[in-house]
């Protein structure tokens, strides 16, 4: 007899691999938790009807909660290599000047990985993660990402 598993209802997960487009912005609510907002970059690479080469970016806007969005206020720069973990989120709300609704989409990160920097070059990246722990990722130096920059 087959067993059945008690599955989730949905799933609302996103996994980015993705270069930071500004630095991040760090504010706090009004109860004193911060948050921190940024864009970041994933390009695609396809052929077009003609057989050529385009590239295609993407711009994904970034949330981070609590002690997270600290360390992403400290330690992401723009330029930086990031690996993000997070749901999709939607908000809406009424433009007061053209009474339209408006939505804006984001990704609230749950986990943030520093894969590197711009800067950096190349080498190892021993600032922290999300969890404080030291992150030991080899950084490719290039915008295109290879199957190295994911961790897993």
């Amino acid at each position: 007899m087959i067993g059945v598993v008690d599955m989730p209802k949905s799933v609302n997960k996103v996994i980015l691999v993705g270069n930071v487009g500004k630095d991040p912005e760090v504010k706090y609510t009004p109860s004193g938790t911060p948050v921190a907002k940024f864009s970041l970059a994933t390009n695609e690479k396809y052929k077009d009807r003609s057989g050529e080469w385009q590239e295609r970016t993407e711009w994904h806007n970034i949330v981070a909660w609590q002690r997270l969005a600290e360390i992403v206020g400290e330690y992401v720069k723009k330029g930086a290599k990031l690996y993000i973990e997070g749901k999709l989120q939607t908000s809406s709300w009424e433009d007061r000047e053209s009474a339209t609704r408006k939505y804006r989409t984001e990704i609230v990160a749950r986990d943030v990985v520093l894969l590197g920097s711009h800067e950096t070059g190349g080498g190892t990246d021993d600032r922290p993660n999300r969890n404080g722990t030291q992150n030991q990722s080899a950084y490719a130096g290039s915008a295109e990402i290879t199957d190295e920059d994911i961790p897993f």
